[in-house]
């Protein structure tokens, strides 16, 4: 019975682990040149330290850089390992020994499932687990986190209970004109307003003050209570007052899906980009195997070009994946199109594209 992995096997997944880890290396450090000197200045200016930014922002940035640009690094590993074995007439000799296209794909496709169970790996878990530490890179010398303030907030905490405020500043925590209503179906039960209100960071709790309350009955009577203070667990953390959409990187996937449930809950305007990301992070990695064999395809030809040619083809095929992808995606996020069709449908259209570059490649 013959093994499932020969010498060929490993031959062509090893130069195409080497080459695809070449890349990536490169790609990293010249991103991360560019980086540095568009950032160096905000460091300067705000005296980061250099521990900080070595480990706490570029270190953590890596795992990001990876998956933001790992069907490039895919699609270039294949193109230039592949057509580098066409130059070499190694492809026509396999293709002449009784090996067919095919056959040929498995060592790419084994390969490629390595780096799609990675990529979902980085997605779902590591890439959260290192943003943490960036985010908070960001906030503490990149970004005036700590100085951001929010006018008229409208959220829903939970179903049937409505929070207003007119203010809050994230430097002490602190916000005005706060107004708090329940309703039964159209009709409101109760109402609390605040003239100031305060979150403390370590009880997680909100304090009112100058407080007015108000319960409506169903005849009409109101009962009317006047009082100094209140402390309330108003379910809501003002970090979500300052949350923004590309922060959502930082959440894992369980804390994806609570903040999801959490979110639905209030009525968030972000819900479909935050569901759209989910979906994103089990779509992404299907796209591996579609890049490699449209790279197998194209470079797997040997012509006069060389390199050159299938680097243009390739490097206009994915363009367009990409342009695709970022296209859909953005229509999933803001509601435009399902967020689970929208994640998917740039692989969908792209099924079709890969069969018919394998169909037209030299067999």
């Amino acid at each position: 019975m013959p093994r499932f992995f020969n010498k060929l096997d490993y031959y062509i997944a090893q130069k195409f682990l080497k080459t695809f880890f070449v890349t990536i290396f490169l790609f990293v450090v010249i991103i991360i040149i560019f980086d540095v000197a568009e950032k160096l200045d905000d460091f300067l200016k705000r005296d980061a330290p250099i521990d900080e930014i070595i480990f706490d922002y570029y270190v953590s940035f890596i795992p990001t850089l990876l998956n933001t640009f790992s069907s490039v690094f895919i699609f270039i590993s294949v193109l230039y390992f592949t057509s580098r074995l066409a130059s070499r007439t190694e492809i026509i000799s396999m293709l002449a020994g009784g090996v067919s296209l095919l056959r040929i794909f498995r060592p790419y496709m084994v390969v490629g499932a390595l780096i799609a169970w990675g990529s979902y790996l980085l997605n779902a878990w590591v890439i959260p687990i290192a943003d943490k530490s960036r985010l908070k890179f960001e906030n503490s010398y990149l970004r005036d986190y700590w100085s951001e303030s929010k006018n008229a907030i409208y959220r829903q905490i939970k179903p049937g209970v409505v929070m207003y405020m007119e203010y809050f500043s994230n430097h002490d925590s602190s916000g005005l004109g706060v107004t708090l209503e329940e309703y039964d179906g159209v009709r409101l039960k109760s109402s609390i307003y605040g003239r100031f209100i305060r979150w403390n960071r370590e009880t997680k709790k909100w304090r009112l003050e100058q407080v007015n309350m108000r319960e409506f009955e169903k005849d009409g009577a109101q009962k009317i209570q006047v009082l100094s203070t209140l402390d309330t667990l108003i379910g809501f953390n003002p970090n979500n007052f300052f949350f923004r959409l590309e922060d959502v990187q930082s959440l894992d996937n369980n804390e994806l899906r609570r903040f999801i449930e959490s979110e639905a809950l209030r009525g968030s305007p972000n819900l479909k980009g935050l569901q759209t990301e989910l979906y994103r992070r089990y779509a992404s990695p299907f796209s591996t195997f579609i890049l490699i064999a449209i790279g197998i395809a194209v470079a797997g030809r040997k012509s006069r070009g060389g390199l050159g040619i299938a680097l243009g083809v390739g490097i206009f095929v994915i363009l367009f994946f990409l342009f695709f992808m970022r296209f859909f995606i953005s229509y999933g996020a803001t509601g435009v199109m399902q967020p689970q069709l929208a994640v998917w449908l740039p692989n969908l259209l792209f099924i079709p594209v890969a069969w018919v570059f394998y169909w037209k490649a030299q067999k």
